[in-house]
């Protein structure tokens, strides 16, 4: 019989009454999350059912035929793992690269960066070839890269969420099989916004989130492996050393076994699926042409404004535009100021661009006229405040 009198009294230092959650509205129009279709919100909001529960299964088929249609691929391991986008991009890294491998990342932006620590953390040989923020990689730049490193992974970020540059991918799955590497790319802000083809472009490791184009909560990070990744994975002399993002187990749960590997986040893969749907119903050449109307309409709107944009139009993200923050400007007031008074987020610069730009997103639900014209509105009518108080101070 259980008993408590053996056991010490309860601290009772941290029990407080708390109220319950009451989120202040925001429009969400910085670099992710951005706002959750409100269809989605309410396939959350669905009571949970168990992880292999046959309807469930069923609904995890779903969700892995929706994704092959977004990004434009037949790979059969295609699946979203069950944590943020960060999740699905370490899985990409710990499946295929072995110790003392040559990875070459195409670094040109922060998750560049992130893309060689984590390649570092499993041991790889990490080489990089680098551009300036704002810029992307050629071409002929690439092949001379993988000319000298003969690398087994070209790892590069297809829509730089830190920069605003969508790399131009023309050949380089060609090259990448002229020089038998695989070809990892990055797709956190362009999977349903920019054009993407995972087939097409001999593409064979790719992640994304589900918090950015496809207006869902953050939580799960697609990801998906083309055959040539398969067969490095089953070439692999030792186990993969993350246990949780091992595809080879992974693919027993999300194959036809449907073998318990984990606990999945049940109510997340109903909100993914129900986003998955909204865009498959859309379609997706109208959501890409959406985004491409409204981030024209944003950059024209900013530049009749005086502000400069910090990327070149022919490399330009529709999901994300980088502005330049005007001299003596103090950018981060100016995000507090639309945050705290207008209830609207937008981003700050990262890395070498911290300070120097503002990241304006136009994602999935989000990407509309009227917000547009509201975060044109604001800037406006708010910016030249910041911009008379430069002047007052000089």
């Amino acid at each position: 019989m259980a008993t408590t009198q053996n056991l010490p009294p309860v601290d009772q230092r941290h029990h407080k009454a708390f109220d319950s959650i009451s989120v202040p509205e925001r429009l969400l129009l910085g670099p992710g999350p951005s706002n959750a279709h409100p269809s989605v919100l309410k396939a959350l909001s669905l009571p949970p059912i168990g992880h292999l529960d046959p309807f469930y299964v069923d609904l995890m088929g779903e969700v892995q035929e929706l994704l092959r249609y977004a990004w434009q691929t037949d790979n059969r391991l295609t699946l979203p793992m069950s944590g943020t986008g960060s999740s699905a991009m370490e899985a990409t890294i710990a499946n295929v690269v072995e110790p003392n491998e040559c990875v070459l990342v195409a670094v040109n932006g922060y998750f560049g960066n992130r893309l060689v620590d984590m390649a570092g953390r499993y041991r790889a040989q990490v080489e990089t070839i680098e551009k300036p923020w704002g810029d992307a990689f050629s071409l002929e730049e690439l092949e001379l890269a993988v000319e000298q490193y003969r690398p087994s992974v070209l790892a590069m970020v297809h829509a730089e969420t830190s920069t605003g540059v969508c790399q131009p991918m023309q050949g380089i799955g060609e090259l990448c099989h002229k020089y038998d590497c695989l070809l990892l790319l990055d797709t956190v802000t362009s999977l349903g916004g920019v054009p993407l083809f995972i087939d097409e472009w001999g593409v064979d490791l790719a992640y994304s989130c589900s918090q950015k184009g496809l207006s869902c909560p953050p939580g799960l990070g697609p990801f998906t492996m083309s055959p040539r990744a398969e067969k490095k994975l089953e070439r692999r002399v030792g186990k993969v050393p993350n246990w949780y993002l091992d595809v080879s187990l992974l693919n027993k749960y999300w194959g036809s076994d449907r073998v318990y590997h984990h606990t999945a986040p049940v109510n997340m893969n109903f909100g993914i699926r129900e986003a998955l749907r909204l865009l498959s119903e859309e379609g997706l050449e109208n959501s890409w042409e959406r985004h491409k109307k409204n981030a024209e309409k944003l950059w024209e709107g900013l530049e009749s404004l005086g502000l400069k944009l910090h990327v070149s139009e022919d490399l330009r993200l529709t999901t994300l535009t980088t502005v330049q923050i005007p001299e003596g400007v103090n950018g981060k007031e100016f995000n507090l100021h639309l945050l705290n008074n207008h209830g609207i987020e937008i981003g700050a610069g990262l890395g070498s661009l911290a300070g120097k730009v503002w990241r304006i997103g136009l994602m999935g639900y989000n990407s509309t006229p009227e917000n547009v014209e509201r975060i044109l509105n604001l800037f406006k009518t708010e910016l030249p405040r910041f911009k008379e108080n430069v002047a007052c101070a000089a």
